[in-house]
């Protein structure tokens, strides 16, 4: 059985979740909430995906993809409370949230090399403490010594209906059913790859938000948190 955190550990909350739980607004605003530092790992797989798609490497070989992302840095910098993402030195976060990339985030985080590159950049920013880390492996594998760790969940339904809506905003054309299934795939496809697969680690809280506002959901989260 793993043993708590010692109070030596450094302090961090680890949300897990399936595809638009909410856990990256939720993982903000908890983080804003503590003064600690938000850092989504998701937006470094979209990174790579984004770096595959420029360098036209996204169908290569693995060997042939593991190769040239060797050539590119991708790493994180802290920029008012949030962890942005630099690919080569430039700052990419605010290109990265299209589906298409998404959904591709979501193929190459299941090659092995990827995940080997990427787990060196999460592991320094979360062992530096007061940081709020959210992705689908960070309980399990990333920061398995986490203070907290919490497992998100939320009706599909809900869940297709709050990305369609931030869809929407962002002028893209789509419709319900459409986002649904493709949550539903995503679900799967997160649930049953080999590599780090979506779980709950043994000692997180489940958390469904599915009626709550995120401000209810941050309240549950300070209350479980060790004083």
């Amino acid at each position: 059985m793993k043993q708590p955190p010692s109070s030596a550990s450094p302090l961090s909350i680890a949300i897990d979740g399936p595809s638009a739980s909410g856990k990256s607004s939720l993982s903000r605003a908890v983080a804003r909430s503590l003064g600690w530092v938000h850092a989504d790992t998701g937006s470094l797989y979209r990174a790579v995906a984004y770096a595959l798609d420029q360098g036209n490497m996204s169908h290569a070989k693995e060997s042939e993809l593991c190769d040239y992302l060797l050539k590119r840095e991708i790493r994180y910098a802290v920029l008012e409370g949030s962890t942005h993402v630099l690919l080569d030195g430039e700052d990419v976060t605010d290109r990265l949230r299209r589906e298409e990339t998404g959904r591709e985030a979501s193929r190459v985080s299941q090659i092995p090399c990827v995940r080997e590159r990427l787990y060196k950049v999460q592991r320094e920013i979360g062992c530096r403490g007061k940081v709020v880390m959210d992705g689908r492996d960070i309980g399990t594998v990333i920061l398995p010594e986490a203070t907290l760790k919490i497992f998100l969940v939320a009706d599909p339904r809900v869940r297709a209906e709050r990305r369609y809506l931030e869809l929407l905003q962002k002028g893209v054309k789509t419709n319900p059913e459409e986002v649904l299934a493709d949550i539903t795939q995503r679900d799967e496809n997160d649930r049953t790859r080999s590599l780090a697969p979506l779980i709950q680690a043994p000692d997180a809280l489940v958390l469904d938000n599915s009626e709550m506002t995120i401000e209810e959901s941050v309240q549950w989260i300070l209350r479980k948190l060790p004083h």
